[in-house]
């Protein structure tokens, strides 16, 4: 019969946990994460007893490898903090085997993962307005770059693909897009500028 031991926010916690990291090329994704378990080391709060590295193996033209490290978390709330700043695979605890928490641990325990989340969300909306802007961004300068390209006269989705540097297919959403907009028109698989648009551009 195993001992129930009432954990408190400093109850270490040994565990196996593993690593993944996927990439190219391959001694990129082998020093990545030689890099990450150096980290992981230099943390007073996590205690790194063994260590294996999996030879890195070709997935679909990436990369894969993992690391598996016997550890000791010095507390639950370590542990939280560890599956969010180092996304492991896997963490199976092996001790204590069994142990409670008083009603104020999970109430902690929840508040910070709480926490945690919010920040992440935070993180993935910043990043989706970011990423927002930057395609907005983009698709003003390719649309500018066609404008500046039928200044001299009309082009088919060809030549124009050849000018721009985008493939014709990509560029075709484009091109539907202005001539929809009434920012250039179609003749005959031939783009030209609408008049005001000559003007604008040539300003």
């Amino acid at each position: 019969m195993h001992e129930t031991k009432i954990a408190d926010d400093m109850t270490h916690l040994r565990c196996n946990v593993i690593i993944e990291v996927l990439g190219k090329p391959k001694e990129h994704v082998e020093k990545a994460l030689k890099m990450y378990v150096d980290r992981i080391r230099q943390d007073s709060d996590l205690i790194i007893l063994k260590e294996e590295f999996a030879d890195a193996k070709e997935k679909s033209g990436l990369w894969a490898t993992f690391a598996e490290l016997e550890m000791v978390v010095k507390g639950i709330r370590k542990l939280i903090a560890f599956c969010f700043d180092y996304m492991p695979s896997s963490i199976q605890i092996l001790k204590p085997e069994n142990y409670s928490l008083d009603r104020s641990m999970i109430e902690d325990f929840v508040n910070d993962l709480q926490a945690r989340l919010h920040d992440v969300d935070m993180i993935v909306k910043k990043q989706n307005n970011e990423n927002e802007f930057l395609k907005k961004n983009m698709q003003t300068t390719v649309k500018n770059l066609i404008l500046i390209s039928l200044i001299y006269g009309s082009l088919d989705r060809e030549k124009l693909s050849k000018v721009t540097g985008i493939k014709p297919d990509e560029l075709k959403i484009f091109l539907d897009s202005m001539v929809k907009d009434s920012k250039i028109k179609e003749e005959n698989g031939f783009y030209s500028l609408i008049k005001q648009e000559m003007e604008n551009a040539q300003e």
